[in-house]
C-alpha cells in the first residue's frame, strides 16, 4: 500500500470514528459510563442477528430522529 493510501485510510478511519462518537452525543449518552455504553452496543449487535423486525423499528426511530435534526 502506498504511503497516500495508507493516509487517507487512516483519515477515513478516524472520521468514522469521529461520527460515530458523535451519535452517542446526539443520542444524549455523552455522560454514561463507557462499560455501559459498550455493553449495550454488544447486546444491540447480539439482537440485531437475530431480529429483523427489531433493526427495522430502530432504523425507523434513528431515521425519524436524524430527519428532526432541524427542528
Amino acid at each position: 500500500m502506498s504511503r497516500n493510501a495508507t493516509s487517507d485510510a487512516r483519515k477515513k478511519d478516524t472520521r468514522d470514528k469521529i461520527e460515530l462518537g458523535g451519535l452517542i452525543v446526539k443520542a444524549g449518552l455523552r455522560f454514561e459510563k463507557r462499560a455501559l455504553l459498550f455493553g449495550a452496543l454488544i447486546d444491540l449487535r447480539k439482537r440485531l442477528r437475530s431480529d429483523e423486525k427489531e433493526r427495522t423499528r430502530l432504523t425507523a426511530i434513528g431515521a425519524e430522529a436524524f430527519g428532526n435534526e432541524g427542528e
